[in-house]
């Protein structure tokens, strides 16, 4: 009797080094500088920020521009003091726009997201291609109709005014459809109806888990939008107790003749309002990591 033995498969496993290099084996430079340039681009602007709010108000025409000084927590302090702490209260208006308003999103996002991906409805592709024309529309179109409907229902200068128009976000819930799509199997979908799961529980219990990393994405990405956005609550507030940190630095650099343009306190301002998105980033980052790993063992 015979027997074959087969030989196992041997597996060119291309070293760390070279899947980094050019098909020739030899590091790209012009990626490399591209790169740089690209990066330098970026963090410059964060980094005259950092070293213009250690400067006083005399410093910072008067100085070269990329030499700190020592300054920074007295501004702070300055900051703090303008009108008993408002500041603080434009940080806490907008974390509460930015968290609310990207954790609903992220929530209706997800719902819609899901149905669009696994449900078969009348509809459904003139719905799919309405949302894609609803993420090509930019949001000032549609800032003066959403003020005038909030108008209409006396929400106004509330805190509903800004919180409302966040929760849909077209391009979250097209995100959302596409990482559904990929990420949840329709056979462990078929398999909990056959089990007697309801369309509910499989969405919490079995969907939402599998599409952790890409909700985490939808998230990201409408915290930093809403509390990036200057239009919305400019038009839609009229209370500088209501203000987010958009509009209230905007008002400080944008004072009357009255009042000379407090530049310090909206420099440090400013870089005070970036430490949270970086926080955020630096916490959340992990689920990204976590993802390409699944997404490497799986394949």
């Amino acid at each position: 009797m015979t027997t074959l033995v087969q030989e196992p498969a041997v597996r060119e496993t291309p070293g760390p080094v070279a899947d980094r290099r050019s098909p020739d084996g030899k590091r790209s430079p012009i990626g490399t500088t591209l790169l740089l340039l690209g990066a330098a681009y970026c963090l410059l602007p964060v980094l005259w920020v950092l070293i213009a709010s250690t400067k006083s108000g005399a410093d910072l025409f008067s100085t070269n521009t990329f030499r700190p000084s020592t300054h920074l927590f007295s501004n702070i302090a300055e900051l703090t003091a303008y009108r008993g702490g408002l500041f603080w209260r434009w940080m806490a208006n907008t974390a509460l726009y930015a968290g609310v308003g990207a954790l609903l999103s992220t929530v209706v996002s997800a719902a819609a997201g899901y149905g669009l991906a696994k449900y078969a409805f009348a509809g459904k592709a003139a719905i799919f291609n309405l949302l894609l024309a609803g993420v090509l529309v930019p949001g000032v179109v549609l800032a003066i109709p959403q003020y005038l409907m909030l108008a209409e229902l006396g929400l106004t200068n509330t805190y509903w005014a800004v919180l409302l128009p966040s929760i849909i976000s077209p391009y979250g819930i097209y995100l959302a459809r596409i990482y559904a799509a990929a990420a949840v199997p329709d056979d462990i979908v078929e398999a909990a109806r056959a089990d007697g799961a309801g369309d509910f529980r499989i969405f919490r219990s079995m969907a939402v888990p599998l599409m952790a990393p890409g909700l985490v994405t939808v998230f990201l990405f409408q915290f930093v939008a809403i509390w990036n956005n200057f239009l919305l609550p400019y038009i839609m507030l009229g209370n500088d107790r209501l203000f987010p940190l958009t509009v209230g630095l905007s008002g400080l650099l944008n004072q009357g003749a009255s009042q000379p343009a407090l530049y310090i306190s909206v420099i440090t301002g400013s870089l005070l309002s970036i430490l949270p998105l970086l926080a955020l980033f630096l916490t959340l980052q992990r689920y990204w990591r976590v993802d390409l790993a699944a997404g490497g063992v799986k394949s």
